[in-house]
């Protein structure tokens, strides 16, 4: 057919119709790669930048000495947890000092203040006698208070209120950054779902005790995922490759779903403008038959153009068993794979962002206990491997806000693509093409609440927490750069005194120390020591302001650090707002299936 003629038929409504489907189903496929990519890359931030906290953390408090302790005196504990929604807390009467001795506060123990579930390691003679002694008088008091630990019913998170030795600056950011990976392993169900990308490399925990091993270049891609260059980029996969099924438990990949999806757009598009030229060129031939009827024109004439109307009828008939078939099979695929996909990632993000927001909730008290650090800082440098680890710990900041956006855009891009294909998908393509078969979906309802609950999301208050944290970070990344810049310039004054101090003894010992007075203007020795002593004075100087320079470093890492919580509650208040939509979202959805059951099981 000519170009004109194609365009043609391309106006046609059914065409234009199945040809925005396509085009929808086409976004669908490149937008899952785009979420499935975001997905992987937050998590893998959440990792590294808790990583590179610690790191930071554990340069910063080289440079800080604790001061001694009395032995009568304890520093106060870190408030407890309190949320309306997730964290209990039990008080009663604590039992007669007397009864129970006091806890060994010579040894560190390594039993977690903030997750007492963990195995404990390497504990104490005298801790263990005294646990013991503990739970003895404990069990033969009559009035015994109830225990202090206390946990949800909802979660293994449990909180101490109790009083426990102070905490240094690295133990209070190892357990952020273990909850950081906590949170990165809450993505891990929906990954699956998702087909994210898998890290083959096997880590074994801390490496020399500065957090995780964790490089993107170890982590690969499976065939239907997308790829991130270099440079954090999402390079797009051609969708016209043959991506393998990946099967989980037996169940169809959501990637070979939505791909198979788009197969059969493409192929009920063809169809649809297929038949729609046949039906156009059969009105052609069957006008010219009639025009052959009347005038009574030659026989043979005549019969060839109804051989050639009925072969056009055939064909008619073959396209719209066509079209019948491929819609069917994208309706059998809509309802039966796509449907349930989509309600185990609904139900895949509300746990996950329940999960985030307990961790997220527990770090937020764990940083409370920046305020009870009681450190002296001291006058040493900050080390150039302090200063890579900063730098460090930038970079995982802005890639952090970088990753969180991208994930909530990608998000959004996706569950948009579904509701415009959805919107131009509900309707039958054959006899009827504009008979609407909307009938209350479920699926079209489903998507519709999650874009509702995605947009409603406090989106901007978490990336404002981030950006501050990230704001934080560059303003010490600048003062260690002044402080750099500072002892630069104080070297810089001593190698000059030095070497005019050279210059100056060399006089001295060729003139003698001395010289007479009537010959002090002309005296070589006396004005060389009063350009010495100029250049000490001035050495002395960038000295005292490089000094200054360190403490101003020192004193502005512990305040910048106290704004953590700030960090951590925006995340907290985010995940909550989340884990409260896609809940509200999944109630519906089994309410929608239990309702259904019932219709069925009636009469």
């Amino acid at each position: 057919m000519g170009c004109w003629y194609s365009r043609f038929v391309e106006r046609e409504e059914t065409v234009a119709r199945c040809k925005a489907r396509k085009r929808y189903m086409k976004q669908v496929v490149k937008t899952r790669y785009a979420f499935s990519a975001a997905h992987s890359m937050y998590l893998r931030s959440l990792r590294s930048t808790g990583a590179a906290l610690l790191q930071f953390a554990t340069a910063e408090a080289n440079l800080h000495h604790r001061p001694p302790l009395p032995p009568s005196s304890r520093p106060p504990g870190p408030p407890p947890p309190m949320s309306p929604t997730s964290w209990t807390t039990t008080s009663g009467s604590t039992a007669d000092s007397s009864a129970v001795p006091p806890p060994p506060l010579e040894t560190p123990s390594t039993w977690d203040f903030w997750d007492p579930y963990m195995p404990n390691s390497g504990r104490s003679a005298d801790e263990e006698e005294w646990e013991e002694t503990t739970t003895t008088t404990t069990m033969q008091s009559v009035a015994a208070p109830p225990s202090a630990v206390t946990a949800t019913a909802s979660s293994e998170l449990a909180v101490v209120v109790a009083a426990t030795k102070s905490k240094d600056l690295v133990e209070i950011i190892q357990e952020l950054d273990e909850y950081f990976s906590k949170a990165s392993t809450a993505g891990a169900p929906l990954s699956l779902l998702l087909e994210v990308p898998t890290n083959r490399q096997t880590t074994s925990g801390k490496d020399s005790g500065l957090g995780k091993s964790f490089s993107p270049l170890m982590w690969t891609w499976g065939s239907c995922c997308a790829k991130w260059n270099s440079y954090g980029k999402l390079c797009e996969a051609p969708i016209g490759n043959n991506l393998g099924t990946l099967r989980d438990h037996g169940n169809v990949s959501h990637c070979s779903t939505v791909e198979r999806l788009y197969a059969w757009e493409k192929k009920l598009y063809l169809e649809v403008k297929n038949a729609e030229y046949l039906k156009l060129e059969h009105e052609k031939r069957a006008a010219t038959l009639r025009k052959l009827e009347i005038k009574s024109a030659d026989y043979f004439k005549t019969e060839k153009a109804k051989k050639e109307v009925e072969k056009l009828e055939t064909q008619m008939l073959v396209a719209s068993q066509a079209i019948e078939s491929a819609s069917a099979e994208i309706i059998k695929l809509r309802e039966s794979e796509l449907y349930p996909q989509l309600v185990e990632l609904v139900k895949g993000l509300m746990n996950m962002w329940r999960s985030m927001y307990e961790f997220h909730q527990v770090q937020t008290h764990i940083v409370q206990q920046l305020k009870y650090l009681n450190c002296i800082p001291s006058t040493d440098p900050t080390s150039e491997i302090h200063r890579q680890s900063t730098l460090q710990l930038e970079l995982e900041a802005q890639q952090w806000h970088i990753s969180f956006c991208n994930l909530m855009k990608a998000q959004r891009d996706y569950i948009q693509s579904l509701v415009c294909w959805l919107q131009v998908s509900l309707f039958k393509v054959g006899n009827n093409p504009l008979q609407k078969t909307r009938q209350d979906s479920a699926i079209y309802t489903l998507c519709e609440e999650w874009q509702l609950a995605i947009n409603n999301a406090p989106e901007k208050v978490a990336s404002e927490g981030i950006k501050s944290f990230l704001t934080m970070i560059h303003t010490i990344v600048i003062q260690q750069a002044q402080e750099q810049k500072q002892k630069k310039r104080s070297e810089s004054a001593f190698r000059k005194l030095d070497k005019r101090a050279t210059k100056l003894r060399s006089l001295e010992s060729k003139y003698g120390p001395y010289s007479l007075p009537e010959a002090a203007n002309k005296d070589p020795v006396r004005q060389r020591r009063a350009k010495v002593d100029t250049l000490r004075t001035k050495a002395e100087d960038e000295k005292a302001e490089y000094e200054k320079a360190i403490s101003a470093t020192r004193a502005m890492t512990m305040n910048n650090l106290q704004g953590l919580p700030h960090l951590f509650q925006g995340m907290t208040g985010f995940a909550n707002v989340c884990t409260q939509n896609f809940e509200s979202v999944h109630n519906r959805v089994k309410g929608t299936a239990d309702l259904r059951g019932m219709k069925m099981i009636l009469p």
